[in-house]
């Protein structure tokens, strides 16, 4: 029973630690040339073909129905996620660092629980302090991203950056102008905003298809061929862009595909169910730690004092938010809905009727409810 209390925070941090290995070695991969189009769309290919084989022996009996609105909904899932966020988030990476992009990820809970909050996913009581707290922990994440995106300032040095060599330098880091550093923030954020809908859309598919395994193939199915239809656009004439090889870009594609994209779909389904799509965010802060120390050492990034700010002050505000979360669930599960409760006229009382026969108790027992009138 301990344990299953356990698994969905095992599972989320599971996540943050794969997302966290993802962003470094895609950071390094992208930095010797690999094409973030062909590495979206090979990535979901292989999510899907690892994942179909489970899919199709752990669920062939209890797959529901794909209508026509489970499609639409698959379709979207497969866009926002592996085309678009993938796409823009890997393209925005280029302009920036791994640790700033990864920090721009923790204003995806503010942004989830904004939308669950307006599809009726999250509950909010304007009237109790802790809803009040959600809703500022909001504006608090999106002013501290706004923070990381324009200020600057002095740059912070680590103990173990300065043994590094010139030549690491140079090549894990590169100059950037002002103009590409804010376009490259831009499309992070923007990759991040279509990361949050893509909760959100899992969660609503969710209830009308809840078979994870088979969903999961089905978005990297959906996203893997617009992806490519994508690329194909973007990239057209250019055929050395499809062209496998092993190097650093082989190793992201499928370590991106089975751990972030196969699993990470797959777990966060599970969580997702009995969680809510706001409780699978909301452990982002982890992965940023993560990225920031490995980033410093691997990749021999800087850290910036405006960077450093607005990541307390995303943190400060995520706090809000999951502080907020947990007196919900707290609340929930301390007291009984008033709403679940029969009428007091329809409640019932209930009466056990014994009798004697030959003169010895009757061991049938009758029970009758009788109603109550007038709450009497």
């Amino acid at each position: 029973m301990q344990f299953e209390t356990l698994k969905p925070y095992l599972y989320v941090i599971f996540l943050q630690f794969g997302n966290a290995g993802l962003v470094i070695i895609a950071k390094a991969a992208l930095n010797h040339g690999m094409n973030h189009y062909t590495f979206a769309t090979y990535r979901n290919l292989i999510a899907a073909l690892v994942i179909a084989p489970f899919a199709l022996i752990f669920e062939r009996k209890g797959r529901p129905k794909v209508t026509f609105s489970i499609f639409l909904k698959i379709m979207l899932l497969g866009f926002l996620e592996p085309v678009v966020d993938q796409n823009l988030y890997y393209a925005g990476m280029k302009y920036t660092t791994a640790t700033f992009a990864v920090a721009m990820t923790n204003i995806i809970p503010a942004m989830t629980f904004l939308m669950a909050w307006v599809c009726r996913l999250e509950k909010v009581n304007i009237k109790k302090i802790h809803s009040i707290g959600k809703i500022v922990g909001t504006l608090v994440t999106v002013g501290g991203a706004m923070i990381m995106t324009i200020v600057v300032g002095p740059t912070i040095g680590l103990p173990w950056t300065k043994g590094s060599t010139t030549a690491h330098q140079q090549q894990s880091t590169t100059h950037v102008s002002p103009g590409d550093n804010i376009k490259g923030s831009m499309m992070v954020i923007a990759g991040c905003l279509s990361w949050s809908c893509f909760y959100i859309v899992q969660a609503i598919t969710l209830k009308s298809y809840p078979a994870e395994l088979s969903l999961t193939t089905l978005i990297c199915a959906a996203g893997a061929l617009q992806g490519g239809i994508v690329t194909v656009i973007a990239e057209k004439g250019n055929n050395e862009a499809w062209k496998l090889q092993l190097d650093a870009g082989l190793v992201t594609m499928v370590y991106g595909g089975v751990i972030c994209s196969g699993l990470g779909y797959y777990l966060s389904g599970i969580v997702m169910k009995t969680k809510g799509p706001v409780f699978v965010t909301s452990f982002n802060p982890l992965c940023m730690v993560i990225v920031a120390i490995l980033g410093s050492i691997v990749l021999a990034e800087s850290l910036n004092l405006g960077r450093v700010v607005g990541g307390v002050v995303i943190v400060s505000g995520l706090y809000l938010v999951i502080w907020g979360k947990s007196k919900d669930e707290s609340q929930s599960t301390s007291k009984c809905d008033p709403n679940e409760l029969p009428p007091v006229d329809h409640q019932e009382i209930p009466m056990t009727i014994t009798g004697t026969r030959f003169g010895k108790k009757d061991n049938d027992a009758v029970a009758i409810a009788i109603p109550k009138i007038n709450g009497k």
